[in-house]
């Protein structure tokens, strides 16, 4: 058998001659621009051949990742990123293309035809190593990654999500080119390869549809810092004008940001009775006329008829179309009365006639008509009808600022003020294809945000139950889809494998389950660690500090660190960082450095890093009313090592929580929690020698004898 070294050797030069291949194909783009018969046409053909260019990769990348050999045919498929040809010849075929399906579906029980898969691992363009699967051979291989996947997994992080294509698992394939006329939700737990699947499913929808265009296509997160470390995954893919934002900005533009919000009026702000709420509210500003309106248009008196003119009104309030659009036509139908009782008039505007309509239907936008609403006690109360209580409507009342442009608005207001913007202007911008990312956290009123931009109804949703909190934090998928559109079939599919979170680290997080989120099933995690995470019991004054010190130390080795921690604490890590000297980035301002990040709970959603240091677990539990789930999320952020600096329990189970079983019994729940706690407790403040004399002491306190229980 020829040997491994002199197969590297005839695979690099089948590697130079298709990156030869590539270059001429790029060389030929830009001459088709230079040999342009006018500069529109030059201008056109250097925008459609940067695009084809981009499609190609860059010119130090490796023009493919892997190789299939089918059995009953004298058949070799290189697989790329992108196709390569010469003369007719297709040297590399996409990942995107049905033919390079057996690569990501092929296994050992289902070959499909294959012989063969190979995978390489190059730097640039050069061939460094490969390795097989020999279907031909392969008695048996257990399910679960292969040697390329735990190598990609063990490379480090650089504050930027990568693509998979090279290591797309059997079941994220199946994923990822699912129908796209569906509303499919992908549920898993952490470092099951979600967002990943979701971005490259967008990539492949787009090569496998004709007439689906980037622009097409909205892919939605759950905030700034998320959708920055996402950014470049379609890019590389050769997908350029996708559109990427987080849930914030599906609101008006030029709103100053930034206002608080009590959890009471948050929660309210994001019910979906807020809809009925403001379409009430907007309805209530159309006025009434006067018995009989006498104006003076062009030096001549009219008088129009108040039934005439309530009679227009009432015609524009039954249309079904926006409030302008309505407001246009009550404009039109008021012209009409006065040229027909003034036998017509002069083209152009009317300074009487837009004054009339102004008072008889106001114009509105999003951002004044919102701020005069919450001003007003009377204008809240007229418009809480049945829906909404007293007490509520007063909720919501606050004062707003004395200019418009000064006024700030909460994260809580901007799914209202997107409302709004519908019912005033109609929804200017739909997609036939929406991402929408951590959705198990989105309020009705952000879900009622994603929804009206979709066009077909075509959603993949993300995300997973145990890790959602706040106020909307919910145990079941129909909460989630009880807002989005409902015109397509519904699917929900698991990912069963965690491969981002090492082995050690998620067994330890899981621990939090039983009472996080009981009954929901872990993920198989398919992957060790390097290192049990680390536990740091410190002094209140020693906790910043240690802190920063694991921080520089895990950055030393070049590893990318996470320090999560609650609010509380932050100005405490800020001025432990500085008064080092240290540099940071701070994802309440959107951003992702390649060293240290400091990230709060929430924020951590959907990131991933080398390195996470989790201070004060208590803190992160009490902050939240699924505070378990928060610090569960935090915990599985890391891909290597993890350490948790804490002045009490690194993994606070809380008390006991009991519910009725029967009559007049109570069955405990999440006992190993409550036996952690007590145990961390008695590790933090009793010297070892003395534990089992305080152990006794506890059963006699409680009338335990011995394991047998009261």
């Amino acid at each position: 058998m020829e040997s491994k070294a002199a197969e590297i050797v005839a695979e690099q030069a089948y590697f130079d001659r298709a990156h030869q291949a590539q270059e001429d194909s790029r060389t030929a783009l830009g001459e088709a621009a230079a040999a342009a018969g006018n500069a529109a046409a030059a201008r056109h053909l250097r925008t459609q051949g940067q695009a084809h260019a981009d499609r190609l990769g860059g010119p130090g990348d490796a023009v493919a990742f892997g190789r299939i050999d089918f059995e009953d045919k004298d058949l070799t498929l290189y697989v790329g990123h992108a196709l390569i040809s010469q003369g007719g010849e297709t040297l590399v075929v996409s990942w995107k293309a049905p033919a390079a399906q057996p690569y990501y579906q092929a296994g050992p029980k289902e070959p499909l035809g294959l012989a063969r898969k190979r995978t390489f691992t190059c730097t640039g363009n050069v061939i460094d190593d490969f390795a097989d699967v020999d279907f031909r051979t392969l008695v048996e291989l257990l399910e679960g990654p292969d040697a390329a996947l735990l190598r990609d997994l063990a490379q480090g992080r650089t504050g930027r999500m990568r693509d998979i294509v090279a290591t797309i698992q059997a079941a994220q394939y199946d994923i990822i080119q699912a129908a796209l006329n569906r509303l499919l939700v992908v549920e898993g737990g952490p470092g099951t390869g979600k967002t990943a699947v979701a971005l490259h499913r967008a990539s492949w929808l787009l090569a496998n549809h004709d007439g689906l265009a980037g622009a097409d296509i909205l892919v939605v997160g759950p905030h700034p810092t998320f959708t920055h470390y996402i950014r470049d995954v379609l890019p590389g893919l050769g997908d350029d004008d996708v559109r990427q934002l987080d849930v914030t900005r599906l609101a008006p533009d030029r709103l100053r940001r930034g206002r608080t919000e009590d959890p009471e009026t948050a929660r309210l702000k994001g019910d979906v009775r807020m809809a009925g709420f403001l379409r009430r509210a907007l309805q209530a500003r159309i006025g009434s006329p006067e018995p009989a309106e006498r104006l003076q248009i062009d030096g001549r008196y009219v008088t129009l008829p108040g039934a005439d003119l309530a009679d227009a009104i009432t015609a524009c309030r039954t249309l079904d179309a926006p409030y302008a659009d309505r407001r246009a036509r009550l404009r039109v139908l008021v012209t009409d009365l006065a040229a027909a009782r003034l036998g017509g008039l002069p083209a152009g505007r009317h300074a009487a006639l837009d004054n009339l309509v102004e008072r008889l239907w106001p114009q509105q936008t999003p951002a004044s008509f919102l701020q005069n609403l919450l001003g007003s006690r009377d204008r809240l109360s007229a418009a809480a009808g049945d829906e909404l209580t007293a007490a509520e409507a007063t909720l919501l009342r606050r004062r707003g600022a004395d200019r418009l442009t000064d006024e700030i608005w909460s994260r809580d207001d901007l799914p209202l003020l997107d409302e709004l913007d519908e019912l005033i202007n109609g929804v200017r911008e739909r997609f036939r294809h929406i991402i929408v990312d951590e959705a198990q956290d989105l309020s009705p009123m952000q879900l009622r945000s994603v929804a009206r931009r979709s066009s077909t109804g075509s959603i993949t949703v993300l995300g997973d139950l145990a890790q959602s909190t706040g106020a909307w934090a919910r145990d079941t998928w129909d909460n989630v889809l009880a807002y989005l559109p409902d015109s397509q079939p519904r699917e929900i599919v698991t990912l069963r494998y965690g491969y981002r979170v090492p082995r050690p680290i998620y067994e330890y997080a899981a621990r939090l389950l039983p009472i996080a989120a009981p009954g929901l099933v872990a993920p198989e995690v398919v992957r060790d660690g390097p290192a049990e995470p680390g536990i740091h019991r410190v002094e209140p004054a020693e906790r910043a500090g240690r802190a920063v010190d694991l921080a520089l130390q895990h950055t030393d080795a070049g590893r990318l660190v996470g320090i999560v921690c609650p609010p509380g604490l932050r100005t405490q890590l800020e001025a432990a960082l500085a008064a080092n000297g240290l540099r940071w980035s701070s994802a309440d301002r959107g951003e992702l450095g390649e060293a240290i990040n400091l990230v709060s709970p929430t924020e951590t959603k959907g990131l991933e890093f080398d390195t996470v240091i989790v201070v004060e677990p208590e803190d992160i539990v009490a902050g939240d009313r699924r505070g378990h789930r928060l610090l569960y999320v935090a915990l599985t952020r890391a891909t290597a090592y993890l350490e948790i600096v804490c002045t009490g329990s690194p993994l606070p189970f809380g008390p006991v929580q009991l519910r009725p079983e029967g009559s007049g019994g109570t069955k405990p729940v999440a006992v190993p929690g409550v036996a952690e706690a007590v145990a961390d407790r008695l590790r933090a403040q009793v010297p070892p020698d003395q534990w089992h004399s305080v152990l006794a002491e506890v059963q006699a306190l409680l009338g335990v004898s011995g394991a047998d229980g009261p």
